[in-house]
């Protein structure tokens, strides 16, 4: 399979694993529609091999795992992203449906919905650089899906209000402290400890593995159905001046004025 956003190695460091990798580190491994098809395309064909036991998610170079949505990825006519975007959803599901374990190898930035991307996967491994958070609501956007009401059953109500409600960045040791992430690793010894965590996967039961993970999945699966209407709501919102002043913002690099839409 040819890809241009991303690349996906399978078997990847030894038989039985498989990495897939946001291949876009000049813009902090932000996707766009093309990304999200490819993203969507590799992970339909991974979930059904069943030579694989383990997948790898991560981002090319050091300095980022995912930042989230493109901003420049604009759809022609319309305020917000391009529509492909939209199948970020879908790699959630196949992430959540697929039969094996998947791993997040966090080596940078996990922001916006890069930290979605992180907290849908079964474990995550970071870097000591890594730097976790949402920025949503600062940019005119939000995830009232996986990436809100999952995250609170992750790290509990107080703190998955306090990431959303505040847009604060937090450091891997922090995340690690909240349960956001499984380990911490120095930068240079992110990869060795995946493949290890890869190796001890691959040595257990795969269909023991695959029950264990719908039996994880099955409390919080009702999730789908608000994640359906969150992002229906999310793509008619993306047209309103809010949303259109916080993109703005951010493309101008200034601070948004939100004054004028308090009002009920």
């Amino acid at each position: 399979m040819q890809f241009e956003d991303i690349t996906y190695e399978k078997p990847w460091a030894m038989e039985g694993a498989a990495r897939i990798m946001i291949n876009r580190p000049q813009v902090y491994n932000a996707f766009r529609g093309k990304t999200t098809v490819e993203l969507k395309e590799a992970f339909e064909d991974v979930n059904s091999d069943d030579s694989i036991g383990v997948i790898v998610l991560t981002g090319a170079g050091d300095k980022a795992f995912c930042t989230g949505g493109d901003a420049k990825d604009v759809a022609p006519g319309r305020a917000g992203y391009s529509p492909e975007v939209k199948k970020i959803v879908d790699v959630h599901r196949l992430i959540r449906e697929a039969p094996k374990p998947v791993i997040a190898a966090v080596n940078g930035y996990a922001i916006g919905g890069g930290h979605v991307l992180h907290i849908v996967c079964d474990l995550s491994i970071a870097s000591e650089t890594a730097r976790f958070g949402q920025a949503g609501p600062r940019v005119g956007s939000f995830d009232a899906g996986f990436g809100s009401a999952y995250l609170a059953r992750v790290v509990g109500e107080k703190r998955a209000r306090e990431i959303w409600f505040l847009c604060r960045q937090y450091s891997a040791q922090e995340a690690y402290e909240m349960g956001l992430v499984n380990k911490v690793v120095p930068p240079d010894k992110l990869e060795e400890e995946v493949k290890s965590w890869c190796e001890e996967i691959l040595a257990l039961s795969p269909t023991a593995l695959r029950y264990l993970k719908a039996s994880f999945n099955q409390f919080t699966d009702s999730i789908y159905g608000i994640e359906a209407i969150a992002m229906d709501a999310l793509w008619q919102f993306y047209e309103t001046d809010e949303a259109k002043e916080g993109r703005a913002a951010f493309l101008e690099k200034r601070a948004p004025d939100w004054s004028r839409f308090r009002k009920a």
